[in-house]
C-alpha cells in the first residue's frame, strides 16, 4: 500500500517519488509505505488551498459546519475500523484507540455547532448614530503540524475549528503514523468538503513542514510536538510574521497527600503514567507524595503493576502496548540507567522487553524509581515512556513548589480530601490543565487544551479557545449621523 498526498480533492503523486515504510510498533510488520514529499508539493498544495479558500470563506458558517456533522457520522460509522488501524500503526491499545476515534467525532460535533456561534461582540459607541461591532474573519491558509501519539484527537482539534472558521488547511502528519491522516483525507472525501479545503502532504518535518511555515500565504502554523522543535518553528515562523501556535512537552506530577483515598490514587496514576505506553504529553511521570503515606503508595503500586498486561493492542486484555519505534526503546531507556547513576532507587521495570512474541515489537517494561530528588534529571526531563519517579515531601507548600519545578506545564493532579488543599492546589499549581482527585490525562474536547512555560506560547487547541488561532478579529464601526465625526475629540459631555 502507497500513501499518496491528498491535494485539491484528488490523490497526487508529483515531484519526488521516494517513499519510506511504515511499521506496526507491536510486532515490526510493514503496513505501508508513505511518500516523501518536497517544497513542490507544498506549493502545489498551497495553490489548490488559496483558490478554495477564497470561495470556502463565502460559504455561510452553519453551512461549513454542516459538512462537520457529515465527517461525525462517518467517522462514528467507521469508528471500529478507524481505531483498528490506529492500534496498528501507532500501538497504542484498542480501547485507548477507540476512545481517540470518539474524540475525533466530539470534535467534529461540538465545532459544527460553533457554525451557528462564532460570536463577536456588539457594544456601544461613544459617539451618537454610530454602531461598533467585532466579527470573527477566516485568515486564509493555515499549516497543520501533528505528532504520532494522538494521530487522530490532535489533528481534529486542529482541522475542525480551521473549516468552521472558513480556512482551508495543509496537514502534515508524522511520517510515523501516516495511515490515520489518509483514512481521515478519505473521509473529507466522503463528505463532499469542496476540492482543496483539506489537503495532506506527506513527509519529514524538515522537508514539508519547513517549507510550509516558510510559504508566504501560508498564514497561520499549529504544531504539536516536542519543546525542542517547537522552538525552531517558532522561531522560523517569527522571521516570516506567522501565528504559530505550540503545544509541547510536559513533565506532569500527580500529587498525593496524607488524606487522600490512595486506592483511587493509584489508579489515576496508573492510567496516566502507563497509558499509551506513557507517550502521551499529558502522562503523569512524576508522583510528588507525602511522607506519612509514601510506603503504602509504593506498594500499593508495586502491586497493581504486576497485573498490567504488556503486548500487542489489538489483544482486549491487553492494558500496555508497544513504544512507537526503537529510537523510542532506547532513549526511554537511556534515562533508567541516568536514574541509577543519579541515585534513584529502581523498584522494578527498566528493561527492554524481548521475550518471545515481545521480540518482535517495541516493548518497555512500566517502571517505578523511588527516592528521587526534584532536581534529577529523570525528575525534569521529558522521558516519554511508561517510566514515574516518586518524590517525597513534607507539606503541600512543598508539593506545589516541585511540581512547579519544572520547564514544562502542562497537566498537574492532587489527590486530597481536604477541600481547603485542593483550592489552595489549583490556584497555585502552575499549568493549564489540573486535576482533582483524577489522573493527569482525560481532557475533554468543549474546554481548552495546552500549558505555560515550555509547554506552549500563550493558545490552546479545543473548546472555542481554539477558534482564536483560525481567526482574526475584525472591528467594525458604522456611522450613520452623516457627518464627521472624530474618536476622543467629538464626544459630547453630559451634564459637564
Amino acid at each position: 500500500m502507497k500513501l499518496t498526498n491528498f491535494i485539491d480533492g484528488k490523490w497526487q503523486d508529483v515531484g519526488r517519488t521516494e517513499y519510506t515504510p511504515v511499521f506496526n510498533p507491536a510486532n515490526g510488520e510493514q503496513l505501508a509505505e508513505v511518500k516523501l514529499s518536497t517544497m513542490e508539493d507544498v506549493n502545489i498544495a498551497v495553490e489548490a488551498a488559496v483558490k478554495a479558500q477564497k470561495k470556502w470563506a463565502l460559504v455561510p458558517a452553519p453551512k461549513r459546519a454542516d459538512y462537520l456533522y457529515e465527517i461525525g457520522r462517518i467517522m462514528k460509522e467507521k469508528k471500529e475500523h478507524l481505531a483498528q488501524v490506529l492500534t496498528k500503526e501507532m500501538g497504542k491499545v484498542i480501547e485507548e484507540g477507540r476512545g481517540e476515534v470518539q474524540e475525533g467525532i466530539d470534535m467534529a460535533l461540538y465545532m459544527a455547532g460553533e457554525g451557528r456561534r462564532l460570536f463577536g461582540e456588539t457594544t456601544p459607541s461613544e459617539l451618537a448614530d454610530k454602531f461598533a461591532m467585532s466579527v470573527r474573519a477566516p485568515i486564509g491558509v493555515v499549516g497543520l503540524i501533528t505528532p504520532w501519539n494522538f494521530p487522530v484527537a490532535i489533528a481534529t482539534w486542529k482541522s475542525f475549528p480551521a473549516i468552521v472558521a472558513g480556512n482551508a488547511f495543509i496537514w502534515k502528519p508524522a511520517t510515523e503514523t501516516p495511515m490515520m491522516a489518509y483514512e481521515m483525507a478519505k473521509i473529507f472525501e466522503e463528505a463532499g468538503l469542496p476540492p482543496g479545503v483539506a489537503n495532506v502532504v506527506f513527509g519529514s518535518g524538515s522537508q514539508v513542514g519547513t517549507a510550509m511555515i516558510e510559504h508566504p500565504e501560508v498564514k497561520v502554523i499549529s504544531f504539536t510536538g516536542s519543546t525542542e522543535t517547537g522552538s525552531k518553528v517558532a522561531e522560523l515562523g517569527g522571521r516570516h510574521l506567522k501565528k504559530v501556535s505550540l503545544e509541547m512537552g510536559g513533565k506532569n506530577a500527580v500529587i498525593v497527600m496524607e488524606d487522600a483515598d490512595l486506592s483511587l490514587a493509584v489508579e489515576g496514576i496508573l492510567w496516566s503514567a502507563f497509558g499509551t505506553a506513557g507517550q502521551r504529553c499529558t502522562a503523569c511521570s512524576r508522583v510528588i507524595v507525602h511522607k506519612d503515606v509514601r510506603e503504602d503508595l509504593e506498594k500499593m503500586l508495586l502491586e497493581q503493576m504486576e497485573k498490567l498486561t504488556i503486548g500487542d493492542g489489538l489483544d482486549e486484555t491487553v492494558k500496555i502496548g508497544p513504544v512507537i519505534n526503537k529510537n523510542a526503546l532506547e532513549k526511554i531507556h537511556s534515562y533508567t540507567k541516568i536514574g541509577q547513576e543519579e541515585g534513584a532507587t529502581l523498584l522494578t521495570g527498566g528493561t527492554i522487553l524481548n521475550e518471545a512474541e515481545l521480540a518482535k515489537g517495541n516493548y518497555y517494561a512500566p517502571t517505578l524509581f523511588t527516592n528521587v530528588t526534584p532536581n534529577m534529571r529523570i525528575a525534569q526531563e521529558e522521558i516519554f515512556g511508561p517510566v514515574v519517579s516518586l518524590i517525597e515531601v513534607n507539606s503541600l507548600e512543598e508539593a506545589i513548589k516541585v511540581n512547579n519545578g519544572v520547564k514544562f506545564g502542562l497537566s498537574s493532579s492532587i489527590y486530597s480530601r481536604d477541600i481547603n488543599k485542593v483550592f489552595h492546589a489549583q490556584r497555585d499549581l502552575d499549568t493549564g490543565i489540573v486535576y482533582v482527585n483524577a489522573g493527569t490525562t482525560g481532557a475533554e474536547i468543549h474546554l481548552p487544551f495546552g500549558g505555560t512555560k515550555g509547554t506552549g506560547n500563550g493558545h490552546r487547541d479545543s473548546g472555542v479557545a481554539a477558534l482564536d488561532v483560525y481567526t482574526e478579529w475584525k472591528s467594525i464601526y458604522i456611522d450613520y449621523s452623516g457627518k464627521l465625526q472624530r474618536a476622543q475629540i467629538d464626544t459630547q459631555v453630559i451634564g459637564g
